[in-house]
């Protein structure tokens, strides 16, 4: 009931109850044209994440035959946006008027302006990383190719017509570029090389006969063009290099909206170190009678080989489902939609071990795809085995409980049902990281303490080793930004602390230099993820069921883990 009526509640209830008229339940401002507002705008200004999303005509304009626009005039219309988008909810929104649900929008939003804005005109990658064009290019062309949003022919005309852009989206991104670090450069020309690859080959020889003339010449305008940027990599941009470091003022606002979490990166930081020494203890301990490194060290010799890598992730998917299933950790998506892929070529730069693109937001029938990175069998002989003896038997199965089951997949299939439709997407589309990966840590964690593979001490050193990784990963992206951390302090946190191979640490490496504030997100979401789950069974009592918790939280949709708690417990 409204406080305001509380007052003539108490001078008379006599009055009261004489009276036709009951107390007025509080207006609250329907937020929902805001919220559709905010996410359709915002993507028709990237219409390539437009694509991803399932989102494909806004105001009458195909968003699937265009390219995002970083032309000065498309920069300057992200910043109009975004900053007419604030002045919006401050002059015509009122927070406190708002029910719960639409409050947690309303904060989500305001991050996400913030965050945009502080990329635009602070950071400004798009001034200096070189990667922002190319997996823009290779996502464009992909995601039309693997989506049958419709038919075959009409996704090509599509990518036909996405490929006659790439001369001047290329060229516009040589005008961009002012400066770029070293690695950034250099990934960047590996994954062009991906791309010429998937409009040569993969995206050529699949062309249907309705359109082929049509794609074979806009791809060779295209290849020409991919290729001179490729040159201008080598010769032009890799002469004028920068630090890939964000130094500490611009990483503390980066990841004050990215983590959304009420914790600075120096206190995230203290609490990685300490936990990290706690489970190197818990490790010793249960490696007795032999070393740590013994006991890896005879758990990494099983593991499959390049052959039958990807055989074998399809068949720890089906393990890790049955067992799901069997526990009732929750309830589970039919898994028809679910398609184990090979990582594409050009997102390996990031994405070197494996990874997870959900179903569309707005067409989640249209599939989700697991990708696990093959394993070259020309690299070196010694290549080959650090990676294998990284992702060995055990270590394979964490990589598909957390990417797969009960881990990404299962989160944002749940996440692809939240109504209404503008909540849902706007929470999928500017999904809170920490909630995203803190699940997946939280349910590996989940699987091993629920008894999956049956107590075998192999398994639980594994994952603990997995955990020491998380807490490696914010600890060298915090002091690689802000404290000056060097690449060989951070190889030796890697492989002397936390047991890493070789092979791993190197690729950990890049994946540090090339991003910033996505590492921590592991380590913040996995703890945020048992906060929420203890303030939740305090709140429920003896009434606790854990298969409720799951379900109740991963309805939410990946909101604020902070945001999250409240919304459960309404405190």
């Amino acid at each position: 009931m409204n406080n305001r009526f509380l007052s003539a509640i108490f001078v008379s209830l006599a009055l009261l109850a004489l009276s036709d008229c009951a107390p007025r339940e509080k207006a609250f401002q329907d937020f929902g044209p805001v919220e559709q507002d905010f996410v359709y705008d915002s993507l028709a200004l990237s219409p390539v994440a437009a694509t991803a999303a399932g989102y494909h005509e806004h105001n009458g304009v195909s968003l699937d035959a265009l390219l995002d626009d970083y032309s000065p005039s498309g920069v300057d219309a992200q910043r109009r946006f975004l900053t007419g988008f604030r002045k919006r909810l401050e002059t015509s929104i009122h927070r406190d008027e708002l029910v719960p649900e639409s409050q947690v929008d309303y904060d989500i939003i305001q991050d996400q302006i913030s965050a945009g804005l502080l990329d635009l005109d602070t950071i400004q990658s798009y001034r200096h990383n070189p990667t922002v064009y190319v997996e823009l290019i290779g996502n464009g062309l992909f995601t039309p190719y693997v989506l049958s949003y419709a038919p075959l022919e009409t996704r090509y005309r599509h990518i036909v017509s996405r490929l006659n852009r790439i001369p001047a989206f290329l060229e516009q991104a040589k005008k961009n570029l002012v400066n770029s670090p070293a690695v950034w450069t250099r990934v960047a020309q590996e994954e062009n090389d991906g791309n010429i690859s998937l409009i040569d080959k993969t995206l050529r020889n699949d062309a249907p006969d309705e359109v082929k003339a049509d794609y074979n010449a806009s791809a060779d305008t295209a290849l020409k063009a991919l290729r001179n940027f490729n040159d201008y990599l080598k010769t032009d941009l890799d002469k004028r290099t920068c630090d890939w470091r964000l130094g500490k003022e611009k990483y503390d606002q980066k990841f004050r909206y990215t983590l959304e979490i009420n914790k600075t990166p120096d206190q995230v930081l203290r609490d990685a170190e300490a936990a990290l020494q706690q489970i190197r203890a818990e490790m010793a301990e249960l490696a007795k009678p032999l070393t740590v490194e013994a006991a890896l060290d005879k758990i990494a010799q099983k593991h499959a080989t390049p052959e039958t890598y990807m055989q074998a992730a399809r068949r720890d998917l089906a393990e890790t489902t049955a067992f799901v299933q069997k526990k009732k950790l929750l309830a589970l998506p039919s898994g028809e939609n679910l398609q184990v892929i090979d990582t594409p070529v050009f997102m390996r730069g990031i994405y070197t071990v494996g990874g997870f693109n959900g179903a569309p937001p707005l067409e989640p029938q249209l599939g989700a795809f697991f990708w696990i990175t093959p394993i070259p069998t020309n690299w070196p002989k010694e290549r080959i085995e650090s990676k294998l003896r990284e992702y060995n038997f055990y270590g394979l199965k964490t990589l598909v409980i957390h990417e797969a089951m009960p881990g990404h997949y299962v989160q944002l299939e749940y996440a692809n049902r939240v109504e209404p439709k503008p909540r849902r997407i706007l929470r999928a589309v500017y999904s809170n990281t920490p909630y995203v990966e803190g699940w997946a840590v939280y349910a590996t964690q989940l699987m091993i303490d629920q008894g999956y593979m049956n107590g075998d001490k192999g398994m639980r050193l594994t994952f603990l080793k997995q955990m020491l990784r998380v807490l490696a990963n914010a600890i060298i992206d915090i002091r690689f930004h802000t404290m000056g951390m060097t690449e060989q302090q951070a190889m030796d946190l890697m492989t002397d602390k936390t047991y890493q191979e070789k092979e791993e640490a190197t690729e950990k490496l890049q994946r540090a230099e090339l991003s910033s504030c996505q590492l921590p997100t592991y380590f913040v979401g996995w703890r945020g993820w048992l906060e929420v789950r203890d303030a939740y069974s305090k709140s429920k009592g003896g009434a606790f069921q854990l298969s409720d918790f799951h379900e109740a939280a991963l309805k939410e949709g990946a909101v604020p883990l902070p945001l999250l708690s409240r919304l459960l417990t309404g405190k």
